[in-house]
């Protein structure tokens, strides 16, 4: 296919190097001509604005710093939207706001075009070797249309639902990690002060259930509502935060996230939990959220596991 692509930056350009690998070819744009030139030697097309991309294109993908630049790039003078063909998309790969995605596709729909938010994960590295996730939402039709084209740059390309979906799983994903860096050096700090040589207490506590487990796969329990019987009971863990919060507090360490983690695990205690499974605090957040209490067919949940276990 002709693919237009703006923004060169460090994911645009390992994304844009495997279209090419994969033999499409690119009508390239971005604010430094510069970060262009490798492409352009192997064949590539220069255009001077988004609109001269989309003009040259049958479907563009961008890949942006801020939500700002992807709705100028999109709404703007010279915009995208000022040169798309009718039923021609538009595949936002940046990191955006629910908002502006949505105000984009909006506007969009007006003109038969179609915006589908459609964030990456994988790093620089992962875009560079083709081993990321790109978390589509908008239109179903247009991702099957263009999943082709998202396989040549990622291996778990994936539709999630209508416009604003892929933007949301991608800001779940990057809270996630944000928080759990800043726990993990809350406890790691603990334990060094306390004692322990860093690389002896890495090596030793990424090989218990929580290091050998993905992160995201300890969510089965909280999205089919399974407590009972307990794996390992709420009583237990509310035992063993307590004392490394106190060990925290005997060597000096601040332990900000983990005495929130054991005000929520009290709590739970308090509405007599205390023999349910150690993630039951869980169910408080689903109530402070206001959504409905979460049904997921364990089976279902079971199969994904599954899928991903080695042949």
């Amino acid at each position: 296919m002709k693919i237009g692509f703006i923004g060169l930056g460090m994911m645009g350009k390992g994304m844009a190097a495997n279209l090419q690998k994969a033999g499409h070819q690119l009508v390239v744009h971005d604010l430094r001509r510069a970060a262009a030139e490798p492409y352009l030697a192997k064949g590539a097309v220069w255009a001077d604005s988004p609109k001269a991309v989309a003009e040259q294109s049958e479907v563009v993908f961008t890949s942006l710093p801020v939500p700002a630049d992807v709705e100028a790039v999109a709404l703007g003078p010279n915009g995208l939207i000022e040169g798309m063909k009718p039923d021609s998309a538009f595949f936002d790969m940046s990191t955006n706001s629910v908002a502006v995605v949505r105000k984009i596709n909006a506007a969009f729909a007006e003109k038969n075009l179609y915006m589908l938010d459609s964030p990456v994960s994988g790093g620089p590295g992962g875009a560079a070797s083709g081993r990321m996730a790109i978390w589509v939402g908008g239109d179903e039709q247009q991702f099957n249309r263009h999943k082709s084209v998202l396989d040549a740059m990622g291996d778990q390309a994936r539709y999630i639902g209508p416009i604003g979906a892929g933007t949301i799983a991608k800001l779940v994903h990057n809270c996630t990690s944000a928080v759990v860096g800043v726990a993990l050096a809350e406890v790691m700090t603990m334990g060094i002060k306390a004692g322990v040589d860093p690389l002896e207490l890495w090596e030793a506590v990424r090989q218990g259930a929580t290091g050998r487990q993905r992160t995201f796969d300890r969510l089965g329990k909280f999205l089919s509502s399974s407590y009972d019987p307990a794996d390992f009971a709420l009583r237990l863990l509310h035992k063993d935060v307590s004392l490394a919060v106190g060990l925290g507090k005997e060597v000096g360490v601040p332990m900000r996230l983990a005495n929130l983690a054991l005000e929520e695990l009290t709590e739970a205690m308090n509405r007599g939990w205390a023999q349910r499974d150690s993630r039951v605090p869980g169910l408080l957040q689903v109530e402070r959220s206001g959504i409905a209490p979460l049904n997921v067919d364990p089976a279902k949940i079971q199969a994904v596991l599954d899928a991903d276990k080695p042949k």
